[in-house]
């Protein structure tokens, strides 16, 4: 029997869901399609989001030679078999599954081909292609982030694949479990469904639903409000000082065992909200959240909540936060600024611009000006007096001004 998932497949761009930046009537995919004109591209976001799908509709739609490739589990000469029969093609699509997980030496053998044209590849990872991909293979490719597909989305799929597939009704209680409780993603909320469907209609009830699925979705309470809700409140309250509010929404999170997501959240925490406020929380931040994915469940509570409660417990600042908020604002804001020329040292022989080096001056200081001149004596980081190591850096940045 075809499984529901399976069958309910997207033909078209206008069966997938959450990704109009891509594929909807203005998207930059259909332009391609509309204009015959198709690039070589790498798409990532998370599992169930439309990657494949997408992939396989743009193969569908160009009238090219396609093969398939998988990074995990196909081999070099696989590829190289690929290469020679695109050979006999003007032009052929190759999908690369999990591209991140391709070997630097195939990731080589590929470029000339994807550099003639020969190969058009579209790639599909979950990882982020700037951290995990060759950069001679990305700037080759165009990068498009596809969209988280929110838990309204799934919802959505799920009553119209009920009314299209004339499944029983479901109450809103159980739509709600299912669309939570698969984490977004779109095949296993299908697959989900598909067993609830094996209940009958007097059984039909939240529970026998929990049950049957196997899985517990994550209630926060009685109104069904959303992990992210759930995160949201423990971050505010570690920005708050609250370690034992931090805490309860840290307990309320493990339900979820979505350990990714929880180290994430508090990773961000500690760089935007404690900050220079504590100046070594960011590496404890890092080597405990490590420590919570080496350990899995149930021992991963251990080292997040002690470093929920050492971030709720740190003096507070987000002055770096706003800091680098403030120059990227500027960026969008202003064309051209050149920086000084004396910073780049480049006729340094002739002595016209000549970079003072600071560590061959009085207490490893000297006044020279360093952001480009439309930017002159412009403040992006103003230090907070929340913790002992800022009021040092307040401290030490007066000496420096009383020296100049």
């Amino acid at each position: 029997m075809m499984p529901l998932a399976y069958k309910l497949r997207p033909s078209t761009f206008d069966d997938i869901i959450g990704q109009d930046h891509l594929v909807g009537p203005k998207g930059v995919i259909r332009k391609m399609l509309n204009t015959n004109k198709l690039c070589s591209m790498i798409l990532y976001g998370p599992a169930g989001c439309g990657k494949t799908s997408i992939a396989e509709i743009i193969v569908k739609s160009f009238p090219l030679n396609s093969y398939s490739f998988n990074a995990s589990t196909d081999s070099k000469a696989k590829l190289k078999e690929i290469a020679d029969g695109a050979k006999y093609y003007e032009s052929s699509i190759c999908i690369i599954d999990e591209i991140h997980r391709m070997k630097k030496d195939i990731q080589d053998f590929l470029l000339p081909y994807v550099e003639s044209g020969t190969l058009t590849i579209i790639g599909l990872t979950t990882e982020n292609p700037y951290r995990s991909i060759n950069p001679a293979i990305r700037s080759r490719c165009h990068i498009y982030r596809m969209n988280e597909i929110s838990k309204e989305d799934v919802k959505t799929l799920l009553v119209k694949t009920i009314e299209k597939e004339n499944l029983k009704k479901l109450s809103d209680d159980i739509l709600e479990y299912i669309s939570v409780a698969s984490s977004s993603e779109i095949r296993t909320a299908l697959n989900m469904l598909e067993v609830v469907e094996m209940l009958d209609e007097d059984e039909l009830n939240l529970e026998n639903a929990q049950k049957l699925i196997g899985k517990k979705a994550f209630q926060i309470d009685e109104k069904g409000e959303y992990y992210y809700d759930c995160a949201s409140a423990m971050i505010k309250s570690i920005r708050g000082s609250d370690p034992d509010a931090a805490l309860h929404y840290m307990a309320r999170l493990l339900e979820t065992e979505d350990l990714e997501f929880i180290t994430r959240r508090l990773i961000c925490s500690a760089y935007e909200d404690v900050g220079l406020g504590n100046p070594n929380i960011g590496p404890r931040t890092i080597a405990a959240c490590d420590a919570a994915l080496r350990l899995g469940l149930p021992e991963a509570r251990i080292p997040l909540g002690y470093i929920v409660v050492d971030l709720a417990t740190s003096p507070k600042s987000n002055s770096t936060y706003l800091g680098i908020d403030k120059a990227i604002a500027d960026l969008e804001n202003m064309t051209s600024m050149s920086i000084p020329p004396h910073i780049l040292n480049k006729e340094l022989k002739s002595g016209k611009y000549e970079y003072k080096y600071p560590h061959d001056y009085k207490n490893g200081y000297v006044k020279q000006q360093y952001l480009p001149d439309e930017l002159i004596d412009k403040i992006y980081y103003e230090p907070k007096t929340t913790g002992s190591y800022e009021r040092g850096i307040i401290d030490f940045m007066k000496k420096l001004k009383e020296e100049k």
